[in-house]
């Protein structure tokens, strides 16, 4: 008998188009779209319900998956975004259904995460629960600046700031709730419970190094992360993915698969990424968690999500160890026999190298480009950007059409200021260190120059048909 897989479409998580083959190799697949599907991804499914209009958040969002599940009768719920992890738990316990069980909220909700880690005695940095200037400034009094002021609800560093005196705390305070707002009308973020524009913790700001882990001049940063997967309470770390240095305040470059490290040293922050995720209460569902790394070995918690990696980060996994997380987590909702690896994947296991690489009007140190340029991947020389071998392309629905101005930078802006995401391959992860490098220190100039270029071919063409 045919299973059938309900998916709730929201904002973030993996691309659609990398989502739905492979839900459609495990069962029929119905749709409750919180946001428009691709008109290509219509073929995958069987049923489509469009609720993105509506814009349903809270008890009214797990009632329309409640609904939408009873409608088709549907074997498991699917929900890849971030945005969608605590409601769709919170349908499936209601239909009885596998998920990632109460757990989902403590791994959504930043505050109760800390509360959690605390509780397990994980390593993670001080920090305070703030839901106002005044919190704030009393938080300041209490813990040692620089802080880093963050969203409970917050992804792909949105309205994270650094508040390093007491001037700083209300123009922050403005600027962080405001950024909120902002993201969440645009359907950039999706706050999901009333009130959470105002829902932000501050904490202390890990001293991260990458000595005693990376040689000088590795050009890694100072943390990575752990992907992951648990089945019915059990933790499967798949392996560890290194990443460039963040630009300020926290915003984060790229993403790189296989994780070069010594294995001695994965395997102590495996270690502390499962304690991690273990505090968490997951049930079923994927992980992604984020580790500082620090001085003599030392590691602390960022955060550690109860869902797979966005962007292009699933990808990079199939391309590099064969492992379709995507298939494998759809395995265990719907109940079927389930084969995860047996331990964490490393450079032995790899075949090749993959990355994800933000798109953004900065370079590789966060300094703004000094052009308003338009988007235009078609443009852009790619080969000379990029070592020979290396392949470059724009990632499909997460990467702002052609034609469109490339967003400008500001600190605070998170996804807003993204444009897109591209994703790399190549032979080895130290040539896509290079390469990625390479794009985000040449991007402002190989667009400018491919639009130069284009202008000048487009006024030969027009003197050689007045001649």
């Amino acid at each position: 008998m045919t299973k059938r897989i309900l998916l709730v479409h929201g904002q973030g998580g993996p691309p659609i188009d990398f989502v739905l083959p492979r839900l459609a190799a495990r069962g029929e697949i119905h749709v409750l779209a919180l946001r428009p599907l691709p008109a290509e991804a219509e073929a995958f499914c069987a049923s489509v319900v469009p609720a993105h209009e509506q814009r349903p958040k809270g008890d009214e969002l797990v009632d329309a998956i409640v609904a939408a599940a009873e409608r088709v009768g549907a074997d498991a719920l699917f929900g890849p975004s971030e945005y969608t992890v605590v409601p769709v738990a919170l349908a499936a316990d209601r239909q009885g259904l596998p998920g990632p069980g109460v757990g989902a909220a403590t791994s959504r909700d930043k505050r109760l995460m800390r509360a959690a880690w605390e509780k397990a005695g994980v390593p993670q940095p001080a920090y305070r629960t703030v839901a106002s200037a005044a919190d704030l400034r009393r938080a300041f009094g209490e813990l040692q600046p620089p802080l880093l002021l963050k969203s409970a609800w917050g992804a792909g560093s949105t309205a994270q700031l650094v508040i390093s005196s007491e001037e700083q705390i209300a123009p922050a305070w403005e600027e962080a709730t405001t950024v909120m707002r902002t993201a969440d009308a645009a359907d950039v973020v999706m706050l999901e419970v009333p009130g959470a524009e105002n829902d932000f913790l501050v904490e202390e700001i890990i001293p991260g190094t990458t000595q005693s882990w990376w040689e000088d001049g590795s050009g890694y940063g100072d943390y990575l992360s752990v992907e992951g997967i648990v089945i019915e309470g059990v933790y499967h770390p798949i392996c560890i993915t290194s990443r460039l240095p963040t630009i300020p305040p926290f915003m984060e470059l790229c993403n790189i698969a296989p994780c070069e490290l010594p294995v001695p040293l994965q395997r102590a922050i495996e270690s502390v990424a499962r304690a991690s995720v273990d505090a968490l209460g997951l049930r079923t569902c994927g992980t992604h968690t984020e580790v500082k790394l620090m001085a003599d070995g030392g590691l602390a918690l960022i955060e550690s999500a109860g869902r797979f990696g966005g962007a292009t980060i699933l990808a990079q996994l199939e391309h590099v160890y064969g492992c379709d997380l995507v298939g494998m987590l759809a395995d265990a909702l719907l109940g079927l026999p389930v084969d995860p690896p047996d331990s964490l994947l490393t450079p032995h296991d790899a075949k090749g190298a993959a990355c994800t690489l933000s798109l953004l009007a900065t370079n590789a140190v966060g300094e703004p480009w000094s052009k308003d340029l338009v988007w235009d991947s078609g443009v852009v020389d790619w080969p000379s950007l990029v070592t020979p071998g290396t392949s470059i392309e724009t990632a499909p629905g997460l990467t702002i059409p052609d034609g469109t101005p490339m967003p400008k930078y500001r600190q605070s802006g998170g996804k807003l200021v993204l444009g897109g995401v591209l994703y790399m391959t190549s032979a080895d992860p130290g040539t896509l260190v290079h390469d990625a490098y390479a794009v985000l220190n040449g991007l402002e100039d190989a667009l400018a120059r491919g639009w130069d270029e284009q202008a000048r071919g487009g006024s030969e063409r027009t003197k050689g048909a007045s001649t």
